[in-house]
C-alpha cells in the first residue's frame, strides 16, 4: 500500500492571490488501518516503519495544475536525455515522525466524501491548424479530464482548461487571470494547465486527481494522433451531496435556467461552498449566505454547511469579525493588502448567523443553531460596538454631536455594500474603504439581530430573545428615520435599497405601498430590467411577489436582453456568469463563468411559480403553503422536495377552454399536491379561503380566468 501526498489546500497556491504555503511548509499523513482476515484483526498505524520515496507527480498544485512524469513511476527514473527508465531507486527513508500537537485539532467528516460522481463524453474534437485538438464537452463542470491515448514516450503532452474559446477556436483564459499583487498593474497567469509525458508503458492512463479545474473545453497539446471521443472523459468532482429538490414548468428556457444553476452549484460544491472553480475557489462567506436557502431545497447540504460553518468560527477573529473566506490562513499570510481591511463587511459577516438559520428551517434541527450561537453572539458584539462607539466621519462633519438614533446606524469599517450593481460604478476596493455604506449595512444590523431573537426563541432563551427583538426594533427604526424620506420614500434611491427595505422589514406598514411604488418605478425606468447588485438580487422577485407585483416579477424572470437570467440561457450559458454579460454579444468571455450567487433566482420557482414554500414559524417543512402564482404564460409547472418528513409534491396545470364538473370558465387550473405524514398543507387558490389538507394526494380544480371574482374550486383527495 501506498499514500500520495500533494500540497492541496494546506501547502498549495490558493485564492485569487494565489499565495502558498500559507497554512504550513510540511505535508503529513495520518491513517489508521483495520485489516479483518481469518487470522483475526490486525490495525496498522501510520509511525516511522513507514517509508518515503518520491511518484511520478513531479507537481500539483489546486490552482496551477499537475505535472506528470510516468516514466519515474514504481520508484523507477529517468534518465537525463534518455526515454527508458533506468534502475529502481533505492527505498527511502523512514518517514519523519511529528509531535501529536500538530494534529490535535484535527476533526473528523461532517459531509459526504468528495469524488468523481458523473462522466462527460466529448461533444466534439477540433484539430486548429497549431495542431492543438479543442474539446468541448458541452457542459462547463469542476473536475479533471481522464486520458488514455498519450504521446509517444518520452514527449510532453498538455491540457489546458478553460471556459470559452477565442476567435480562433483555441481554449482561452484570459479572463480568468488575477492580478498580480506583487507587481501592480500585470496580471498572474490562470493556471489550469496539466502535463504528461509517458513512459510507453501498456494502458497507461492520466488522471490528475491532484488538482482540479473549471471547464467546457481542454486544449490537448502535443499528440500527432486524432483524439477519438473514447480516449478523453471528463469527470465531474465534488461533495457527494444527495439530490432532494426537483423543478420543472412548460417553459423551457425556465427549465435550461433552473438546470444552469444546478450545474453551478455541482461545480461549487467541492469540500465548500466555492464561489468559482477555477480563478479563486474560495469560500466566500456573502455566495454561500446568499444562495444556502436554493441550495438546501435542491440538495442536502446540512453535513456540508455544518462543516464549512466549522471552519467559520475557527477562522473568527478575537474581536468577533467573521472572514470573508472561510476556511481561510487569515490575512497575515497573503500578498494583497486587501484581504485583510476588507473583513467584517456587512452581508458577508452576516452569514454566521443566516446559514445556521437557513440550515435549521430545512431540517428543523435546533443543534446547528446551539452550536454556532456563540459566534454569532461575537459578531454582534463586534456589529454593535462599531454602530454605537462610531460615527461615519461624513456624518460627523455634519454635524457636532450625533442624534439619538445614530447608536443604531453601523456606519463605519469596510462594507463592500451592494457590489456589482449593473449600473453602478466599476468595484473599487480601495475606495469603498472609506465610503458610507450605512444603508446596507444597517440593513443587515437589523436583519441579523431579528434572526438572533428568533434562535434564541427556538433554543428557549426569551429573556435573550426579548433583549435582541428590542435591539432589532430599535435599529429599524433608526433605518427608518436616516433612509426614508418625509414622503415615504427611500432617500438613497435604488433597487436594492428599495428592496431591503420590504425585504428586511426596514419600513413601518404605512410606507410598504410607498416603497413598493418607488420600486416599480426605478424598474420601469431601467426598461423593465433588473438593477440589483450582488446582495439584493436573489430577494428582487419575492419582494415584487409579496407585494402585489407578481406580472412585474416575471416581466423580470422573462427579460432576455442585459442584464438578465435568459441573456445567460440564450447566448450558450451552462452555468450561472458572475457578470450579466459574462458571455458578451460579440462572444467575448468576461471573468468567471461558473458563478452561483445570481442562481439564487431559481427559489422563486420553486415557490411563486410551482407554489410550495414552508409556512412562517414552521421548521423542517412541518406545515408548508401550497400557493402557485403562475405568469408569463406558463401552462405547468411541477416541484417536489424530500424534506425530513417525506417528499412533498406539486403539480399544476392550467388547460384552456376547459368545463370541469359545473366550472366553466376560458383557463382551469388543476392542481395535485402530495403531502407527506407528520406535515399539514394550507393550499391557496386565487379567490378561493384557505384548504388546509394533511397527509396524502390531493387533487384541486379552480377557474382562473372568465369570472375571475368568483372563482369556483373542487377537491377530492385520496
Amino acid at each position: 500500500m501506498r499514500a500520495i501526498l500533494t500540497d492541496g489546500w494546506y501547502r498549495g497556491s490558493f485564492g485569487y492571490t494565489r499565495d502558498a504555503g500559507m497554512y504550513g511548509a510540511h505535508t503529513a499523513f495520518l491513517a489508521q488501518l483495520e485489516a479483518e482476515s481469518v487470522a483475526g484483526r490486525q490495525v496498522i498505524g501510520t509511525d516511522s516503519s513507514w517509508l518515503v520515496s518520491s511518484t511520478e507527480i513531479i507537481s500539483a498544485d489546486l490552482m496551477a495544475g499537475q505535472r506528470v512524469d510516468f516514466r519515474t513511476a514504481d520508484g523507477v527514473s529517468a534518465p537525463s536525455g534518455g526515454t527508458a527508465p533506468v534502475s529502481p531507486h533505492a527505498p527511502g527513508p523512514r518517514a519523519a515522525v511529528v509531535s501529536r500537537g500538530s494534529f490535535d485539532a484535527l476533526a473528523g467528516p461532517l459531509a459526504p466524501p468528495t469524488r468523481a460522481t458523473m462522466e462527460l463524453a466529448p461533444v466534439t474534437i477540433t484539430r486548429l491548424p497549431t495542431g492543438h485538438q479543442v474539446v468541448d464537452f458541452g457542459q462547463n463542470i469542476h473536475g479533471w479530464v481522464r486520458l488514455t491515448r498519450l504521446a509517444a514516450p518520452g514527449e510532453t503532452l498538455t491540457l489546458e482548461y478553460g471556459e470559452a474559446l477565442d476567435r480562433d477556436g483555441e481554449v482561452t483564459r484570459d479572463h480568468l487571470r488575477p492580478h498580480n499583487f506583487r507587481s501592480p498593474g500585470s496580471f498572474l497567469d490562470a493556471g489550469q494547465v496539466d502535463t504528461v509525458i509517458s513512459s510507453g508503458a501498456p494502458g497507461e492512463v492520466f488522471e490528475p486527481r491532484h488538482t482540479t479545474h473549471g471547464f467546457q473545453y481542454v486544449s490537448v497539446q502535443g499528440l500527432t494522433q486524432d483524439l477519438r471521443p473514447g480516449d478523453i472523459t471528463a469527470c465531474l468532482v465534488r461533495t457527494d451531496l444527495e439530490r432532494i429538490g426537483t423543478f420543472r414548468c412548460s417553459d423551457e428556457r425556465l427549465n435550461k435556467l433552473h438546470d444552469i444553476v444546478e450545474w453551478s452549484f455541482l461545480g461549487n460544491s467541492c469540500e465548500v461552498p466555492t464561489d468559482c472553480p477555477q480563478r479563486e475557489k474560495a469560500g466566500w462567506t456573502g455566495d454561500w449566505q446568499l444562495f444556502v436557502p436554493t441550495a438546501a431545497y435542491l440538495y442536502d447540504v446540512t453535513g456540508f454547511s455544518r462543516k464549512w460553518l466549522r471552519d467559520v468560527r475557527a477562522d473568527q477573529w478575537e474581536n468577533g469579525v467573521i472572514a470573508n473566506i472561510s476556511p481561510s490562513p487569515g490575512p497575515a499570510v497573503t500578498s494583497a493588502e486587501f484581504t485583510g481591511f476588507t473583513n467584517g463587511s456587512a452581508g458577508w459577516g452576516d452569514a454566521v448567523v443566516m446559514v445556521p438559520w437557513e440550515v435549521y428551517l430545512a431540517t428543523g434541527d435546533v443543534s446547528i443553531l446551539a452550536e454556532n450561537q456563540d459566534a454569532m453572539n461575537r459578531w454582534l458584539g463586534f456589529v454593535r460596538t462599531s454602530a454605537e462607539n462610531r460615527r461615519h466621519p461624513a456624518r460627523a462633519a455634519a454635524s457636532i454631536g450625533p442624534a439619538p438614533h445614530e447608536q443604531y446606524l453601523w456606519d463605519t469599517g469596510f462594507h463592500f455594500g451592494e457590489w456589482m450593481e449593473p449600473d453602478g460604478p466599476e468595484p473599487d476596493l480601495f475606495a469603498a474603504r472609506n465610503a458610507d455604506h450605512g444603508i446596507v449595512a444597517t440593513a443587515y444590523y437589523r436583519h441579523t439581530t431579528n434572526l438572533m431573537a428568533r434562535i434564541a426563541t427556538v433554543l428557549g432563551q426569551h429573556e435573550d430573545a426579548a433583549e435582541l427583538a428590542e435591539l432589532s426594533s430599535r435599529i429599524r427604526d433608526a433605518w427608518e428615520t436616516e433612509y426614508l424620506g418625509p414622503d415615504g420614500r427611500v432617500t438613497d434611491p435604488s433597487q436594492a435599497n428599495c428592496v431591503r427595505a420590504l425585504a428586511f422589514d426596514l419600513v413601518s406598514p404605512e410606507h410598504r405601498a410607498g416603497v413598493t411604488a418607488q420600486l416599480v418605478e426605478l424598474i420601469r425606468n431601467a426598461g423593465n430590467h433588473l438593477g440589483t447588485g450582488f446582495l439584493a438580487t436573489p430577494y428582487l422577485l419575492p419582494v415584487l411577489a409579496e407585494n402585489g407585483e407578481v406580472d412585474l416579477a416575471y416581466q423580470l424572470l422573462m427579460q432576455d436582453s442585459e442584464p438578465s437570467w435568459l441573456a445567460m440561457v440564450d447566448r450558450g450559458a451552462t452555468t450561472v456568469w458572475e457578470l450579466w454579460n459574462g458571455i458578451d454579444a460579440a462572444g467575448g468571455a468576461h471573468q468567471s463563468l461558473n458563478h452561483y450567487s445570481k442562481g439564487a433566482v431559481v427559489t422563486f420557482l420553486h415557490r411563486y411559480t410551482a407554489g410550495l414554500r414552508q409556512a412562517p414559524g414552521s421548521a423542517g417543512w412541518e406545515r408548508t403553503i401550497i400557493e402557485p402564482r403562475p405568469g408569463a404564460g406558463l401552462t405547468s409547472a411541477s416541484t417536489s422536495h424530500q424534506g425530513p418528513r417525506g417528499l412533498i409534491q406539486v403539480d399544476w396545470t392550467i388547460a384552456e377552454g376547459t368545463a370541469v364538473e359545473g366550472i366553466q370558465d376560458d383557463a382551469v387550473l388543476t392542481l395535485t399536491a402530495t403531502i407527506p405524514a407528520g406535515t399539514t398543507a394550507q393550499v391557496l387558490l386565487p379567490g378561493e379561503p384557505a384548504a388546509v389538507v394533511g397527509p396524502g394526494t390531493h387533487t384541486f380544480v379552480a377557474a382562473t380566468g372568465g369570472d375571475a371574482a368568483k372563482p369556483e374550486l373542487m377537491r377530492s383527495t385520496l
